[in-house]
């Protein structure tokens, strides 16, 4: 058996060399330069294709993200206007409920001073008069305290001015005053009452100013000082 394969060594080594190149498989064909080139140039138009094309797609996404951001500023500016318009209508709202509350607080009072200060003429039942007239005035007095507490609860606050210097931003002067022992610009009696809500003006008070040197104390004397 070993002489056997030995022996088909030796003849397969004795082959001539074409024998042998004639039995192997044929070689692959070189490849075409030109092909080559051809092939590389399309490859790179197609790349250069798709370049533009993704280029293309990331403008448009970068346009419909500023739009979107565009939308959503406009968007919360108009919810914050919107707000603030609504603020200032409940704030303007509130401000006229309570200037209508003060409005009735101002009859209050005014039917309070009346009530107290009543004194009927004649002998015939004065004292059922006077004591009608002194429960009023009491009645009229718990409305008139439990109004300033509902007030007080609302942020509002009465105006000092009485014997303060006249503000001219928180005050109307309606009347002059000449005192001599009074200071100038003193505000020496309050027409009727000013109130502030939350520390801002709501209602100017309507007060009486000391000028010592005035020769008419006329509202239209004083607005036209004031002016």
């Amino acid at each position: 058996m070993q002489e056997d394969l030995a022996e088909r060594l030796r003849a397969y080594l004795d082959q001539p060399r074409q024998a042998i190149d004639a039995n192997a498989p044929p070689a692959a064909e070189a490849p075409d330069l030109f092909s080559l080139l051809a092939e590389l140039a399309g490859l790179k138009n197609e790349l250069k294709l798709e370049s533009r094309q993704m280029k293309g797609a990331l403008d448009e996404f970068r346009g419909l993200f500023e739009a979107l951001e565009g939308a959503q500023a406009r968007f919360e500016d108009e919810q914050r206007r919107r707000r603030e318009l609504e603020q200032a209508a409940q704030a303007r709202a509130r401000k006229d409920l309570l200037l209508e509350l003060l409005d009735l607080r101002d009859r209050l009072q005014a039917g309070q001073g009346a009530a107290a200060g009543y004194r009927p003429r004649g002998l015939s039942g004065r004292r059922k008069l006077r004591a009608f007239a002194g429960s009023m005035a009491e009645g009229l007095g718990m409305n008139l305290r439990r109004l300033d507490e509902i007030l007080a609860r609302r942020g509002v606050q009465p105006l000092p001015a009485l014997g303060q210097p006249f503000d001219p931003h928180r005050m109307h002067a309606v009347e002059l005053a000449s005192d001599p022992e009074r200071a100038l610009g003193e505000v020496v009696a309050e027409l009727r009452p000013g109130f502030l809500l939350d520390d801002e003006l709501l209602r100017p008070a309507e007060v009486v100013v000391n000028r010592p040197d005035a020769q008419d104390s006329s509202p239209a004397s004083a607005r036209q000082d004031r002016e």
